[in-house]
């Protein structure tokens, strides 16, 4: 009997997964972004077929899959839906994630089983008003005080963050400065001093918002502390920003997504439209944008695939995750745009998915890093060495 291949495997469930988007989140789609509405019917419906603990272990109630598995799920749920692909983004790469690896055995047993179920939903606060990019300038403080950590800050744009019911927070602790004493808690909603404002409009994406979180004084116990950071190391926040890796190699498979559907549409249409009594596609002009198009996303799925299959203590290798998620992020721009073009004024309206695909596909190229720091990461792995941009 011959054995089925691991790529046999992943294609196989592609083609479930695909089927069951299509027909589970495709009617609705247009819906959760033209009334900015959180698709919570489809959430339970992820987490009663068991998707949200898909690679969360088997003794915690999950499906114990890879990281290539969560690639193509993603990948094929943002095709169809954007909004809900956030969602799984979430639930796969999100804290739970990080949790996982780097938790401790009570932790991952307090809160894992419940990820599963979708009782608990995880949202990421990293983010600040005024450091961004720059991770190292957070202020947000994280103060040992005996048997607790008592949280002061504020972060912005914590995607999902108005659902969540606990979110890992980035601080400070030791009132140290740059990447020295960064370390993440687990802080859950309702806690005293523990505040989410209301999330802003934005242009894409806008079924699962983005919020503020305020931190005044909030006391969190001490085994909530997930890495705790060491105001005379850096090590903190290496481990910390490790955990982010699954996050931008879900991030790319989202991008893949979404450009894959542009890109079906702009096959359909430009076999179908006619100008000068024939088929647009045969015309070069429009040839060379599909060939363009379909040369990208080979490329960018290729390399998903790479970072999702090598990994280094139970997260995507830096380089490979980085290098993927800096591509996918301009590539599902130019597909997007380029589908659009080839639809013509009719790209332009709202009665076509393609408007909407372009906006939700910018946002890509801003969380979890945007492309320009993703270069200079990418620069400092191939240099080997650290190019500080703080000036002195």
């Amino acid at each position: 009997m011959q054995s089925v291949t691991l790529e046999e495997e992943l294609e196989e469930f592609r083609a479930s997964v695909r089927k069951f988007a299509e027909s589970a989140f495709a009617q609705k789609a247009s819906y959760w972004d033209e009334h900015e509405t959180f698709p919570a019917e489809n959430r339970e419906l992820l987490a009663e077929l068991g998707y949200l603990g898909l690679v969360i272990p088997e003794e915690y109630g999950g499906s114990g899959a890879t990281l290539a598995h969560a690639s193509i799920f993603l990948e094929e749920i943002s095709r169809v839906c954007f909004n809900t692909g956030l969602i799984c983004q979430l639930a796969l790469n999100g804290p739970s994630r990080a949790i996982e690896v780097l938790g401790t055995p009570e932790q991952k047993q307090r809160w894992l089983p419940k990820c599963v179920t979708g009782e608990y939903l995880f949202g990421i606060g990293i983010s600040e008003p005024g450091a961004g990019s720059a991770v190292t300038d957070l202020s947000t403080t994280a103060t040992i005080d005996g048997d607790h950590v008592v949280i002061n800050g504020q972060k912005a744009f914590c995607t999902g963050g108005e659902q969540a019911t606990h979110v890992m927070v980035l601080a400070r602790f030791g009132g140290a400065e740059g990447a020295k004493g960064v370390g993440s808690i687990i802080v859950e909603r309702g806690t005293p001093g523990f505040d989410i404002g209301r999330p802003a409009p934005k242009m894409g994406g806008r079924g699962v918002g983005e919020v503020e979180l305020y931190f005044d004084n909030c006391r969190v116990p001490r085994e909530n502390v997930l890495v705790e950071g060491d105001p005379n190391s850096t090590k903190g926040f290496r481990v910390a920003m490790s955990a982010f890796g699954p996050e931008r190699v879900g991030n790319a498979a989202m991008c893949l997504g979404v450009a894959q559907a542009a890109f079906d549409l702009a096959v359909s249409y430009s076999s179908e439209r006619t100008q000068f009594g024939r088929p647009i596609c045969e015309f070069q002009g429009i040839q060379w944008k599909v060939a363009d198009m379909a040369t990208q996303l080979h490329a960018a799925r290729l390399m998903v695939r790479e970072a999702a299959t090598k990994l280094e203590n139970g997260f995507p290798r830096a380089k490979e995750a980085t290098m993927a998620k800096l591509y996918a992020n301009e590539m599902v721009q130019r597909v997007t745009n380029e589908a659009l073009q080839i639809h013509g004024h009719y790209g332009y309206t709202r009665e076509f998915p393609l408007e909407r695909m372009v906006r939700d596909s910018r946002g890509f190229a801003l969380g979890g890093g945007t492309v320009e720091i993703l270069r200079n990461t990418v620069a400092a792995l191939v240099y080997g060495r650290s190019f500080n941009q703080r000036r002195s």
